[in-house]
């Protein structure tokens, strides 16, 4: 009766198994995993609720790429960061997942690939089948800092890959695409025709003194293939429920023209991008400044309590370069996934397993920064805790 995209297995996991068992006992979880800003304890200016204070917003005038003046303000945000961008390279949607989705209408048939970072963020694979498309994994690298695989996406692209997706930087690994690796998969998709996506999402939250000189934090200048950039106010203004995403397109003139137009019959077809919020946008973006400030003083300071805690334990952090996120590796000993159930069930700590990522290897621990720094404090000290007993 139901669509055979609908094929995943439902059945919850050990840990989700655990965790419902905790908080029907009323235990205290110390939640590790917090990745919604709006519950993170962050200030939000009010400047944010009277955006929508605007008679406009009771007009509906559609327009398939979106509204003029917000799009004009997503222009501003990439300028402001160093980058020109003109509104016509500029497509609104509700969301980069709906973006994902949309773009994947643009340049899949049926049983099309997709080449996908392993690991990442889980969500691929739900996007693709729903459009009926494949994935394809091409493998990150870590030997004292994440790389990809070059030589392996490579070998992975066939007569009916489509795109090359980036998430720049990378969830959950915070890893940056360079430079280098950049212009050898810019020249790859120009010469197979395939068209690199860009999910830049969390390229505002570099960690560190200064970026990397070799890091790229967006692909909106490429010229040599068609690329997708894609963004929104869910991380960039740490404003998720506002549902107001973009994607800015680059490459040659005549594939970027063609491009936008197909992508605005998509557009048209969906009308998804809400009046009120594109009437906000410009001051939504502008509001976020405040939040984005706080969201980089909490994920440095976090990182830094974490540094010091698992100091000379047995629990390592992988490098990081950026994003809300960093990965613990935890010792050998068992699998990750009994370390984040007994975890939780010895100590209280929620954290998620590396699998839930696709790590080829054992064992990771996956860990927001965004959580509030208290919680934070003493989930880490008591992770350090259990595992220096185990």
């Amino acid at each position: 009766m139901f669509s055979s995209r609908f094929h995943w297995d439902f059945r919850t996991n050990r840990l989700t198994q655990a965790l419902e068992a905790r908080r029907r006992d009323g235990a205290r979880i110390l939640d590790l995993t917090e990745s919604n800003p709006t519950r993170a304890g962050l200030v939000y200016p009010p400047e944010i609720v009277r955006a929508f204070d605007d008679p406009r917003m009771l007009v509906y005038e559609p327009s398939p790429a979106g509204a003029a003046e917000a799009r004009e303000a997503v222009a501003s945000y990439y300028e402001a960061r160093g980058e020109r961008v003109e509104t016509g390279r500029i497509l609104l949607t509700a969301s980069t997942s709906e973006a994902y989705a949309w773009l994947f209408k643009l340049l899949s048939d049926p049983g099309d690939h997709v080449l996908v970072p392993r690991p990442s963020y889980p969500l691929f694979e739900f996007l693709a089948n729903l459009e009926s498309v494949e994935v394809r994994q091409y493998p990150l690298t870590y030997h004292g800092g994440w790389a990809i695989d070059l030589d392996a996406l490579a070998a992975a692209i066939s007569e009916r890959t489509r795109a090359v997706v980036l998430v720049n930087p990378n969830n959950p690994t915070g890893s940056y695409v360079k430079r280098a690796e950049l212009q050898t998969l810019s020249r790859l998709c120009a010469q197979r025709r395939i068209a690199l996506i860009s999910d830049e999402v969390f390229s505002d939250y570099a960690l560190g003194e200064a970026p990397d000189a070799e890091r790229v934090p967006t692909l909106v200048g490429v010229e040599e293939c068609l690329t997708f950039s894609m963004s929104g106010l869910s991380k960039v203004a740490g404003l998720p429920q506002m549902k107001l995403g973009w994607m800015v397109t680059s490459g040659p003139a005549k594939l970027r023209a063609e491009a936008m137009e197909k992508l605005e019959w998509i557009a048209d077809t969906y009308l998804s991008v809400s009046t009120p919020v594109a009437c906000a946008a410009a001051r939504l973006l502008a509001s976020g400044v405040l939040v984005q400030r706080q969201i980089r003083e909490r994920t440095a300071g976090n990182l830094a309590v974490a540094r010091e805690a698992l100091a000379g334990s047995a629990a390592g952090i992988l490098a990081v370069e950026g994003g809300w996120y960093i990965v613990v590796q935890m010792p050998r000993i068992r699998g990750e996934e009994d370390w984040a159930v007994e975890l939780l069930i010895e100590e209280s700590v929620l954290t998620q397993p590396g699998f839930f990522y696709d790590f080829e290897s054992e064992a990771f621990l996956i860990v927001s920064l965004l959580t509030m720094p208290e919680v934070f404090r003493e989930g880490i000290a008591r992770l350090r805790r259990y595992c220096a007993a185990a």
